[in-house]
């Protein structure tokens, strides 16, 4: 019975075996959106402020 299950759930999973070209262009076109707003967020004022703080609180720790 098993086999006969994961025969048919081969059969079915074999005409998908990775991304298509669309998907691919979705993906990519997902991750320069992620990116671009990710620059914005890292380059903008208070977010240069407050990593600027932590890296020179980081450098001036007394051992």
């Amino acid at each position: 019975m098993v086999r006969r299950w994961w025969a048919r759930w081969r059969r079915i999973g074999a005409d998908d075996r990775g991304m298509t070209t669309a998907e691919y262009a979705v993906g990519t076109l997902a991750a320069c959106a992620l990116a671009a707003v990710l620059y914005k967020v890292v380059t903008s004022g208070p977010v240069q402020a407050l990593l600027r703080s932590v890296i020179e609180r980081a450098i001036n720790v007394q051992f």
